[in-house]
């Protein structure tokens, strides 16, 4: 037996409790049930998650029928698009009637059909490594189309010509990109052929599942091999033209980094460095994080008449631009924040020097990086690309010292919740004044303070709060 096979033999007994009575169960009622896509593939590669995937002859209605007294629970938000879920213990499962969905040319939704047979559902799935499947109950496997030859060559090629499978779903190409960074595989060349002669036709698609399939890319292990797909295929100008921008026409002197090997090259340091997060890693805000901090210098971008090259302001720009680019791929209001502020906040440490920083500056620092700032410690770590090592561990010791001190900081004042020393009520009775703008702008003083000075004591912060509101009189 192979290594492919016992490996897949060994998932299928793992999961034996629920393939097999799924199995007994639609045979029963004359339906065909097979074991279908991803996990197939998956459990050849050793893979297999908790998620399994089943495609069916029952439709939507028998489906549920038959899954009653069964599952654990059940539920229907797919039931358009021929899918039931449901949940049987730590298993999440999805049966999906035989179809056959094609795009409109101008549509971003799929015209959904059902199929009469699983050689016909199987031919319209993406890549010929999704489209293997095994009969239920009798475990008789079923590959039209070559796929575990492909598995064994880790290559991605689709079930027909690709023009016609991207024609039918364009995110297809954006998945040949993912799948490139999550599983490791090669894209055949006439598929990567098809994506560039196609790259326009991904506008078709919602920017909600664009957004799904860059976050899956990104978060993946290896995200340099999908970006740097979207990128020589044109994808990227449409879904992230951000991206593409960065590579940079070099002046003659060759005086700047190419900004777009750079970029990846910091996505791929942060990577390294996500162990630091609280998490663990893959964190996304911090990858993309990464992915977007020069996004301004483009924009930025200016010559000197002494033939050096500036970036001013490329932080600010950047964060912009970046905070542009989220809303418009439909980002939450959460992740679109915290990625800008970081590229917003990535060049700060620079300002550090060589640890001439004052308590005040660095409590400003802390402050304004709030909760991100372990994202912000990865971030700024990850961005130095310097071949030169006397640099780069000069660079690497000046933080370590910023963050000791961040660190002693902390232990004297709590650096990570830091307000004034009075609250609202404590300054309207020192003040004599009800709520209002006076109050804010009290607060606001007594903050400045704190970060310019630490912590005072009651009665001096009360002093100062005094003193304060008597120069403004």
């Amino acid at each position: 037996m192979s290594e492919v096979q016992e490996r897949a033999a060994a998932a299928l007994q793992r999961i034996a409790p629920v393939i097999d009575e799924l199995g007994a169960r639609f045979a029963a009622a004359g339906e065909q049930i097979a074991l279908v896509g991803g996990p197939v593939r998956d459990a050849m590669l050793g893979r297999l998650q908790n998620d399994l995937d089943f495609t069916t002859s029952a439709r939507p209605e028998v489906t549920e029928r038959l899954l009653k007294g069964w599952a654990d629970a059940i539920w229907d938000i797919g039931r358009d698009f021929g899918t039931i879920g449901c949940r049987k213990g730590d298993w999440q499962v999805e049966i999906t009637t035989y179809r056959s969905e094609k795009y409109d040319p101008s549509s971003r939704k799929p015209e959904v059909a059902y199929g009469d047979s699983l050689a016909g559902d199987l031919g319209r799935r993406d890549f010929t490594v999704n489209a293997m499947a095994i009969n239920l109950p009798d475990r008789t496997f079923e590959d039209p189309y070559g796929g575990i030859v492909d598995l064994a060559h880790r290559v991605l090629r689709t079930p027909g010509r690709p023009e016609d499978s991207f024609s039918d779903d364009p995110l297809r190409m954006m998945r040949a990109a993912r799948f490139a960074s999550q599983l490791g595989f090669t894209v055949a060349p006439e598929v990567q052929d098809a994506m560039t002669a196609m790259a326009e036709r991904i506008t078709i698609i919602s920017a909600e599942r664009v957004r799904d399939e860059l976050v899956k890319l990104v978060c993946s292990p290896r995200p340099r091999a999908g970006l740097g797909l979207l990128v020589s295929t044109g994808l990227a100008a449409h879904v992230l033209p951000e991206l593409p921008a960065l590579a940079l026409e070099r002046d003659e002197h060759h005086r700047h980094k190419d900004v777009y090997e750079h970029t990846l090259t910091v996505l791929e340091q942060s990577i390294d460095l996500e162990e630091r997060l609280p998490g663990g890693g893959p964190d996304f805000v911090s990858r993309f994080a990464a992915l977007m901090h020069d996004v301004g210098k483009p924009r930025t971008r200016r010559f000197l008449d002494d033939g050096t090259v500036t970036f001013h302001h490329h932080d600010v720009v950047g964060a912009k631009i970046t905070r542009k680019r989220m809303q418009a791929l439909r980002f939450s209001a959460d992740d679109t924040t915290a990625v800008s502020k970081l590229v917003e906040l990535h060049l700060r440490f620079h300002g550090y020097g060589d640890g001439q920083w004052t308590d005040s500056a660095v409590r400003r620092y802390v402050r304004d990086a709030g909760d991100l700032l372990p994202r912000l410690h990865v971030l700024t770590r990850a961005d130095c690309t310097t071949r030169n090592q006397r640099k780069a561990d000069r660079l690497r010791r000046t933080y370590d010292e910023l963050e000791e001190r961040i660190a002693r900081l902390s232990e004297r004042e709590e650096l990570d919740a830091i307000r004034p020393d009075l609250d609202g009520n404590q300054i309207m009775e020192i003040l004599g004044i009800g709520p209002g703008r006076e109050v804010g702008a009290a607060y606001a003083h007594l903050l400045e303070l704190r970060l310019d000075n630490g912590p005072m004591s009651f009665e001096d912060a009360k002093a100062a709060l005094l003193a304060w509101s008597s120069d403004r009189a």
